[in-house]
């Protein structure tokens, strides 16, 4: 049972996680709401859709045919979805890309970007100055 102090401690990060940055706010997704038609989001709102952590691009209320999934153009996935686990790289948009010290499986190999905004595959030609192999 929690006590009134942790209650309000509860209260006070739940009330911050509408501005806390995609590292903090994955760390409680669950405490962010389900997506579902018929809201009104506003930009910078996130919900949880299948799972995942999305973050609203544009103002909008939500239609049964504007998923997360369905509308790239109103969402962006968070593409690091636990900090403590490294996960297969994803083709990230413009929206959401990989942030300096991200790090990424892809090939069989561990990557790490090296700078923030970073769209590119990991490995390929031209971009070794945005990633790096992790050998450790």
């Amino acid at each position: 049972m929690l006590t009134n102090k942790q209650k309000e401690l509860i209260g006070v990060l739940k009330g911050s996680l509408p501005t806390a940055p995609d590292e903090v706010a994955l760390q409680h997704a669950d405490w962010y709401p389900v997506w579902r038609p018929e809201i009104c989001v506003k930009v910078g709102d996130r919900l949880t859709y299948d799972g995942a952590l999305y973050r609203c691009l544009q103002e909008h209320d939500t239609q049964e045919t504007w998923t997360p999934v369905d509308a790239p153009n109103l969402w962006a996935k968070v593409l690091i979805p636990n900090p403590d686990i490294i996960p297969a790289w994803e083709q990230p948009d413009s929206t959401n890309a990989y942030v300096a010290g991200d790090k990424v499986i892809h090939n069989g190999k561990t990557w790490e970007s090296l700078v923030d905004g970073n769209v590119w595959e990991p490995g390929a030609v031209g971009t070794e100055s945005l990633w790096a192999e992790v050998t450790e």
